[in-house]
C-alpha cells in the first residue's frame, strides 16, 4: 500500500515526542559529575560521491529520488527539567501536482490557479502565485509538492480537513517553539530557518525543508549538541514517471538536550517584578554555594517564537526603534558604575590590607575638599566619626573618600577584581560585557595621568570609571555571601543524549579562596545586615519578615551629561547566616531623572521577590484537631518559638 508524504513524515515526528520526554529523566541530585569535555557533534550522514547535477530529461528518466528529513533540535530545560525551547511539528500547505509531469504550460498554469483559490478558501490567507514560480517549480521540482502557506493554525487545519482537497497536501515539518513564551528569552535565544526553501533541481540527499540554525543565546551556543541528525526519504517512480511508492529509510534523530541551572518559577518571579516596577532594569539571582545562576532576567525582554520561522521586517524594526532597547539582555551585557555597592570591594580591600582596622573611625561631614574640588555626602548634615559598620550601614560617602585615598587605587582594583568584578564571569553566551575595574594603567591610556586623589574618591564610592553587570556583581555577593570563595558561574549543568545519559557535565568549581580574616567577615556581614534592619540603614525596604537579609544600596550617575541616566542598585544576598540567594538588581531610570535611588527604587525590586521566596519562613502547621484516645500515645510536641518580624521601614530618599 502507497504511504501518503504526510502519514510517513508523521512518522518521522515520533522522534520529536522521544526527544520532548527525555530531559525529564535528570540526574538526580548528589550523582557523580562526568568530567568536562567537549561533547561530540551527532554524526551527519556520510558524505556521497559527487552526484552531476541532473537536467531535465535525465529527472524526467529518474527512477528514485532521495531526500533528507532534517533532526528535530534537542530541547533547552530549566534545572527540573522544565522546557524552555522545544521541536513541535508544524503543518505548511503545499500544492501537489499530478504525477506523471505531462501538462503543457498552460494546463500547468490554469491546474495551480485552481489550487490557489482552494487554498485561499481554506487558510483565508490572500494567497498569490506568479507564473514564473509555477512553472520554474513544475519543470525542476514537480515531484515534490510545491510550498503555499506556512503553519496552519488549528482553525485552517480544521478547514482543510473538511475541504478535502484532492491537490492540497499538508506537510508536516519540524519548528522550533517556546512553550514559556518570553520567558528567559534573552538566554535561550532562537533559532531561525538556515536558507530558503530550494528553488531549483532536485539534488540527491537535499533536505525537505531548511534546517534551523542557532541564531542568538543558548540557541547559538549549543548549536552544535542541538542540531538533530538528518534522516532519508526516498520516492520512486513507475517507468511511465508516476509516483509509485514513498518511504523513510533512516528516520531522522533528535538532538541532544541542555540543562540549564535556571528556576522557571523563580526566573518568572522576577521577570514579573520588573515588568511592574522598571522601564529598564535587570534582577541576577545565584546560588552562592555552587555559583548557579538561578534567574537572570532583564527587561524588557523579547520573546523568541516573534522570530520563528523568521521575524518580518516590521516587526524587527519595532524592536530595534524600541528606546527601551529590548533587544540587550541588560542582565549580563550591559555595565553600569556600581555606585556605593563597591564600598563593599573598597571596604575589603582596606580592612585585608590592613590599612585601616575595624575600629578605627573617620569623620563623616556633609562635604570635604579635595584639590580644588568639593566633594559632598548624600546627608546634608555631620554625621560625626563612625567605624567600618557604621559607615557602610549609612552608606557615609565622605568616610569612603578618606578611606579610599588612604588604600590607593592598586588595592582597590586587585580586590574589586579578586571578587570577578570588571570581567567576564565566562557564561556560555555570546557578546558578555566585559565591564571595567581602573588603575593607573588605564588611567594613562584613557586620560593620560596616573589617578589622582579626585579620582581616587570617585573610585571609592562606584563612580567615575568604573563599571560592572548586574550578573558580575551578584556572582560577588555570592563570593562574600559563602563566606569568600569565588566559584565559577554556571548557566549549564549538562549535556544530556535523549535516553537520559550525560553527554557533557559542566561541574561545580571553585576558582579561588579570597582568604578573608573571619574577624572581618564577621563585621561585614553584621554591616551588610544592618544596611537592611538597621533604623540608620538605606535598604529597609529590602526587609523580609522571620527572615535576615544582607545587602548594599547604590546610586550613579550613567552616561553622558546630556543623556545622563540614574543607575539604581541592590545587592546582597539572604538569609544573611547561611545564604541561600545572592542577588544583584539594577534600575535605570529615565535621562536627567536624579530622584531615583538604590534604596527606593532598586531594593524594593529584591524585596518583593524574597518576600514571595519566603512567604512561608517561620510558620507552623495548624495542629490537627484530637480525636478521642489519641492523648494516651501522642508525642510530646513543643510550640516552636517565632522569630520577631523586621517591618519594614520609611528610609531617606539617598544610596
Amino acid at each position: 500500500m502507497k504511504r501518503p508524504l504526510l502519514f510517513l513524515l508523521a512518522l518521522a515526528a515520533i522522534a520529536d515526542v522521544r526527544a520532548q520526554q527525555a530531559v525529564s529523566r535528570l540526574q538526580p541530585p548528589g550523582a557523580p559529575e562526568v568530567a568536562s569535555t567537549t561533547p561530540p557533534a551527532p554524526t551527519a550522514p556520510a558524505p556521497t560521491a559527487a552526484v552531476p547535477a541532473p537536467t531535465w530529461e535525465t529527472q524526467k528518466r529518474a527512477r528514485t529520488y532521495v531526500l533528507a528529513i532534517p533532526g528535530p533540535r534537542g530541547q533547552i530545560t530549566d534545572r527540573n527539567g522544565n522546557p524552555l525551547a522545544q521541536t513541535r511539528v508544524s503543518y505548511n500547505l503545499a500544492l501537489s501536482f499530478p504525477t506523471p509531469l505531462t501538462m503543457t504550460d498552460p494546463e500547468v498554469l490554469a491546474f495551480a490557479q485552481q489550487q490557489v483559490m482552494a487554498a485561499r478558501t481554506v487558510t483565508g490567507r490572500p494567497i498569490s502565485l506568479t507564473q514564473e514560480q509555477v512553472l520554474k517549480h513544475y519543470k525542476n521540482r514537480g515531484v515534490v509538492p510545491m510550498l503555499i502557506a506556512q503553519d496552519l493554525k488549528p482553525p485552517e487545519l480544521e478547514n482543510y480537513h473538511r475541504t478535502k482537497a484532492q491537490h492540497l497536501a499538508l506537510l508536516p515539518v519540524y519548528q522550533r517553539y517556546y512553550p514559556q513564551g518570553q520567558l528567559a528569552g534573552h538566554i535561550i535565544g532562537y533559532a531561525g530557518r538556515a536558507g530558503r526553501m530550494p528553488e531549483g533541481l532536485i539534488q540527491n540527499n537535499e533536505l525537505l525543508w531548511p534546517d534551523a540554525v542557532g541564531r542568538e543565546g543558548l540557541e547559538q551556543s549549543f548549536d552544535d549538541q542541538l542540531v538533530g541528525k538528518n534522516g532519508q526519504y526516498n520516492i520512486s517512480f513507475d517507468p511511465s514517471g508516476k509516483k509509485s511508492s514513498e518511504q523513510i529509510s533512516i528516520p531522522p534523530q533528535p538532538g541532544y538536550n541542555v540543562v540549564t541551572t535556571l528556576d522557571e518559577d523563580l526566573q518568572r518571579l522576577c521577570e514579573n517584578v520588573l515588568e511592574k516596577g522598571v522601564k529598564r532594569g535587570a534582577l541576577v539571582i545565584i546560588d552562592p554555594n555552587n555559583g548557579d545562576i538561578l534567574a537572570m532576567a532583564s527587561w524588557p525582554t523579547i520573546n523568541p517564537n516573534a522570530f520563528i520561522p523568521t521575524i518580518s521586517p516590521e516587526a524587527f524594526k519595532a524592536l530595534n526603534d524600541d528606546p527601551n532597547i529590548p533587544l540587550i539582555p541588560r542582565a549580563y551585557r550591559s555595565a553600569y558604575p556600581p555606585g556605593s555597592v563597591f564600598k563593599v570591594p573598597v571596604a575589603l580591600a582596606a580592612l585585608q590590607e590592613h590599612v585601616i582596622s575595624l575600629d578605627d573611625e573617620f569623620s563623616c561631614p556633609a562635604a570635604m575638599e579635595i584639590g580644588n574640588l568639593t566633594f559632598r555626602n548624600w546627608k546634608r548634615t555631620d554625621s560625626g566619626s563612625l567605624n567600618f559598620r557604621g559607615a557602610l550601614t549609612q552608606s557615609c560617602d565622605t568616610w569612603f573618600y578618606q578611606v579610599g585615598m588612604k588604600t590607593g587605587a592598586q588595592h582597590m582594583s586587585d580586590w574589586a577584581m579578586k571578587l570577578g568584578l570588571g570581567s567576564r564571569t565566562g557564561i556560555p553566551l555570546s557578546a558578555e560585557a566585559g565591564g571595567r575595574i581602573p588603575n593607573d594603567e588605564y588611567m594613562k591610556k584613557a586620560h593620560g595621568r596616573k589617578m589622582g586623589q579626585g579620582d581616587l574618591a570617585n573610585f571609592s564610592i562606584g563612580q567615575g570609571d568604573v563599571e560592572v553587570t548586574p550578573l558580575q556583581m551578584a556572582q560577588a555577593m555570592a563570593t562574600v555571601g559563602n563566606g569568600g570563595t569565588h566559584c565559577q558561574t554556571r548557566l549549564v549543568k549538562q549535556v544530556q543524549s535523549i535516553d537520559g545519559q550525560i553527554v557533557t557535565a559542566y561541574p561545580v568549581r571553585a576558582r579561588g579562596e579570597l582568604g578573608i580574616e573571619p574577624k572581618i567577615m564577621k563585621e561585614m556581614r553584621r554591616a551588610m545586615s544592618d544596611v537592611v534592619s538597621s533604623p540608620a540603614g538605606t535598604a529597609g525596604k529590602a526587609s523580609v519578615p522571620n527572615v535576615q537579609v544582607a545587602g548594599k544600596t547604590g546610586t550613579a550617575q550613567w552616561g553622558a551629561k546630556p543623556h545622563e541616566r540614574t543607575a539604581a542598585w541592590f545587592a546582597g544576598y539572604a538569609p544573611a547566616e547561611k545564604p541561600k540567594y545572592a542577588f544583584a538588581a539594577i534600575y535605570e531610570s529615565d535621562v536627567s531623572n536624579a530622584s531615583v535611588h538604590g534604596g527606593t527604587v532598586a531594593a524594593p525590586l529584591i524585596g518583593k521577590v524574597l518576600r514571595e521566596v519566603f512567604k512561608n519562613e517561620g510558620k507552623t502547621e495548624k495542629p490537627k484537631k484530637k480525636k478521642k484516645g489519641d492523648e494516651e500515645n501522642e508525642p510530646e510536641v513543643r510550640k516552636a518559638q517565632p522569630i520577631d518580624p523586621v517591618e519594614p521601614k520609611q528610609e531617606p530618599a539617598q544610596d
